[in-house]
């Protein structure tokens, strides 16, 4: 009879039950900082149950196709492929979104840049840019809260406007238009508010070759001077798409804030301030567009 081994236990693959196979995490702990809930994600994906199911049921037996693909994912994952990559999704803010190599798999971070915007701006009706859209989670989880803002989602990479425009379908939203081009190229008129998750990562940080960001794409992450280059030409530019008394908010390095800061307050930003995530980490800069500004 086949049997599975699995580190201290070994079992006939037919009667593995869910309480058994969650120990597959300890296969995972030398690439991973979240093992279990790694191998938990994958299992819920399979099996088509909440995470609360595997501790409600740990005793429930799981089908040996069903294991065997779980062993094929932890195989996958063990050699540091993303989680999102290998079930082609990730949940941010309420809803899954689709994902691919060619964009950002979307954090829990960026959410804080999400709650911030929604924060600033008590307009009923507004009108919103997300620049470098990738996936569309921020503008998507702004339009899912604001149904009378209408926004407009750009991105350079052609893959990440094809990406951006299946998961907004598939939330069926009608306020988002997503739009192919550099940061303001595709652009026209002005924002009661711009959002942004550019790139801002040093491009000789070493933490590009270690975890998730490996299978990411460079052109999302990287960015020069140190990682604001592309911080300072959105803050600059975004002067000329602001309505007077409008804002623009972006996330940045955890070590960027002060940076960012200073930015915005050069260029005549008023009410600069930044936001800390949930690991109390300087995440978002946010700054109020009084209008021209004249010396």
């Amino acid at each position: 009879m086949k049997r599975a081994v699995y580190g201290p236990f070994s079992l006939d693959r037919w009667a593995m039950q869910i309480r058994q196979v969650l120990k597959l995490s300890e296969q995972l702990q030398q690439v991973s900082e979240s093992p279990e809930l790694d191998v938990e994600l994958m299992l819920c994906h399979l099996i088509g149950k909440p995470s609360s199911y595997l501790f409600t049921w740990p005793e429930r037996e799981i089908e040996q196709k069903q294991v065997e693909q779980l062993e094929t994912m932890v195989s996958r994952r063990r050699a540091g492929e993303p989680v999102a990559h290998i079930l082609g999704y990730r949940g941010f803010w309420s809803f899954d979104l689709e994902v691919s190599p060619h964009t950002l798999i979307p954090r829990p971070d960026t959410e804080m840049l999400v709650e911030q915007a929604l924060a600033c701006c008590d307009k009923k009706e507004a009108r919103v840019a997300d620049l470098g859209t990738g996936t569309g989670a921020i503008a998507l989880a702004l339009a899912t809260e604001r149904s009378s803002w209408q926004i407009v989602a750009s991105d350079y990479v052609d893959e990440a406007v094809a990406l951006a425009t299946r998961n907004c379908s598939k939330l069926q939203l009608n306020n988002v238009s997503i739009v192919q081009g550099s940061w303001f190229e595709p652009h026209r008129g002005q924002y009661d508010m711009i959002v942004s998750n550019p790139p801002y990562i040093d491009p000789d940080d070493p933490h590009l070759i270690q975890g998730d960001v490996r299978f990411e794409p460079l052109s999302a992450l990287t960015s020069d001077k140190q990682g604001m280059a592309d911080i300072e030409l959105i803050a600059e530019q975004a002067r000329d798409y602001l309505k007077p008394d409008g804002y623009l908010l972006f996330e940045h390095g955890y070590d960027q804030g002060a940076g960012s800061r200073k930015l915005l307050e050069q260029l005549g930003y008023m009410d600069v301030e930044t936001y800390r995530d949930y690991g109390q980490n300087e995440r978002v800069t946010c700054g109020r567009w009084p209008g021209e500004v004249t010396a």
